[in-house]
């Protein structure tokens, strides 16, 4: 088993060599055998060890297990302790979620503060098995499929060739002790149900059943690579973007055979979960929306549109007082009094200050909202339809800021100016407003 591992890093991470790792130690036979192998290969190791405080007296004797056996080789140690269950009452998660954040984000952290390069799991190839069951029951795309991947930014799982009988295997040929988590014999968890179930009966069936395995993950690791080549290529064809905002041509992406399939790939990273109203978004009427947790996407017209959730209380109305001269939120405006006026434009307007009343107010649009158009006399509009007419979108609707006097509207800012505010013959004072 030596060999083989010094092989299978040689061959997949040969960045290893001369860096300094942390090696992931809870005491059990995995990790135990995994500190054992890397020792001997001689790498720079240190154990790190969570005490989680979940199973009272045994985790104390896990880390004491776990202290002795780095003091006894002379390897350097980080040991911390968790209030595993407090956390995860605080952040509503479930006791494996929580542990896993807790100890991965103390890990990256001792990559910080110890100036270490790569942390090491004792993950195998039955936990490799174990994780595609799981995700099978529960339904899931491809990349649930193609198992734990051997490296996943600074952690590296070295032993995921290996099987857990291979790793037990070497533990009694070279007298390496471990200890036995309690937890692990329980039926509690639905992983413990196949694994000592479910994955003994595939055993049963197949005795080659591991090696079968691994070469059908194999397999669908080199389709997800394709999937994922395929999916930019034609991700450079169909969107584009602009800020923060990815817009998606629905008229080419109803060329696709599939572009179900695209369009999961595409978002599933945003947290979106109905993907049914987000497929059906696609020959929906304009104004549709699907919301993630932090993410929109908008049916608008030919595209689909995502973009971010805001989650920034915005003030309803700013007002603006009769001696000012420029204002920074929520727009940029100035005002300034002047004796002639230039051509007017959808940024500037020019407006008779005896007829405002002061002080101004900016506030968001709103259905009913009506004016009277510049070069429209007695004629009145509702905002709503000047949006249908100029083909915003439901973003740039949302965006849109109207300046009032009164109760009467001065400016759809940065649209149309009101016919009512205009400058006639008789305008003695001329305020020029201009959206910077």
């Amino acid at each position: 088993m030596l060999d083989r591992l010094k092989n299978h890093i040689a061959h997949n991470f040969p960045f290893l060599q001369n860096k300094k790792l942390l090696l992931a130690s809870s005491g059990g036979l995995d990790s135990m055998v995994m500190a054992h192998l890397f020792h001997k290969l001689e790498y720079e190791v240190a154990l790190v060890h969570c005490n989680f405080q979940l199973r009272g007296m045994e985790s104390f004797g896990d880390q004491n297990f776990v202290q002795e056996y780095a003091e006894a080789n002379e390897i350097p140690i980080f040991v911390t302790q968790f209030d595993t269950q407090a956390f995860a009452k605080d952040y509503k998660l479930s006791t494996q979620v929580a542990a896993r954040d807790l100890r991965y984000n103390w890990f990256y952290e001792l990559l910080e503060t110890e100036n270490y390069d790569y942390i090491l799991t004792g993950h195998h190839a039955d936990d490799n098995i174990e994780t595609f069951l799981i995700n099978l029951s529960r339904g899931t795309g491809l990349e649930g499929l193609v198992g734990i991947p051997g490296q996943n930014d600074k952690i590296i799982r070295p032993l995921l060739p290996f099987s857990r009988q291979e790793i037990a295997k070497y533990a009694h040929e070279n007298e390496i002790l471990w200890r036995e988590d309690s937890s692990n014999a329980s039926d509690k968890y639905l992983r413990n149900k196949i694994r000592h179930d479910l994955v003994p009966l595939f055993k049963e069936l197949n005795p080659q059943f591991i090696a079968s395995f691994q070469k059908t993950q194999s397999f669908l690791q080199e389709s997800q690579q394709m999937v994922e080549d395929a999916s930019i290529m034609v991700y450079q064809q169909v969107a584009k973007q602009e800020e923060d905002e990815i817009h998606f041509d629905l008229n080419q992406l109803k060329k696709l055979p599939n572009y179900r399939s695209y369009l999961y790939q595409w978002l599933h990273e945003f947290g979106f979960l109905a993907w049914e109203d987000v497929y059906d978004s696609v020959d929906a009427q304009s104004g549709k929306q699907v919301f993630s947790t932090n993410f929109r996407l908008l049916k608008d017209r030919d595209s689909l549109i995502l973009y971010p959730i805001t989650t920034e209380i915005e003030v309803q109305e700013y007002f603006i007082e009769e001696d000012t001269k420029k204002v920074n939120i929520p727009l940029n405006l100035t005002f300034c009094k002047v004796s002639d006026i230039s051509v007017g434009s959808n940024t500037a307007i020019f407006v008779d200050q005896n007829k405002l009343e002061f002080p101004l107010v900016l506030r968001r649009w709103g259905q009913g909202d009506c004016f009277q158009p510049f070069g429209m006399e007695g004629k009145s509009k509702k905002v709503s339809k000047l949006f249908k007419d100029e083909k915003l979108s439901l973003i740039e609707k949302e965006s849109v800021w109207i300046l009032w006097s009164g109760k009467t509207i001065v400016w759809v800012v940065g649209l149309r100016q009101d016919e009512r505010f205009r400058i006639s013959d008789t305008t003695q004072n001329i305020i020029k407003i201009q959206l910077e």
